[in-house]
């Protein structure tokens, strides 16, 4: 009989590694910020919540064995001005390059970072500079009990 596998939650899985990570480095950049996997809900220039960085999960790869699960993860980040928003997602890229653990085994690069405005819907539409790019996760299978 066959191991009933699944995988873990790589979206939380790096929100959390980036939330803990960025946890008192000394980069000014990194000053208050907070690590989530949802767009905030007011993002206005008058309520900015900056620095802000998002962790999404942006699609999974077919499994070639249960051994072994990938995933692109995108990570975007808002910030006070373009240079500070690259510079964050760049120590978050590094961070999540150089990480292994208990349900990411390991990230390489993909895109960017990429320089950008958010300019989300219409209505929710901010100006406030981010950055963003993917990794490419291998995420570990977890074996569960038949």
């Amino acid at each position: 009989m066959k191991p009933l596998v699944v995988f873990g939650d790589a979206q939380a899985a790096a929100a959390s590694v980036l939330r803990t990570a960025l946890t008192g480095r000394p980069e000014s950049y990194v000053d208050g910020v907070t690590v989530g996997t949802r767009v905030p809900g007011d993002r206005s220039p008058e309520t900015p919540h900056l620095p802000y960085v998002m962790v999404r999960k942006d699609g999974d790869f077919p499994h070639q064995s249960m051994a072994n699960s990938r995933c692109t993860l995108r990570v975007t980040v808002w910030h006070e001005d373009a240079d500070q928003a690259h510079d964050l997602a760049m120590l978050c890229q590094a961070l999540l390059i150089v990480h292994s653990g208990p349900v990411i085994r390991g990230t390489r690069p993909a895109t960017g970072p990429i320089a950008a405005v958010d300019e989300g819907a219409e209505r929710a539409a901010s100006g406030i500079d981010l950055s963003t790019f993917t990794v490419l996760a291998n995420v570990k299978p977890q074996v569960l009990s038949a």
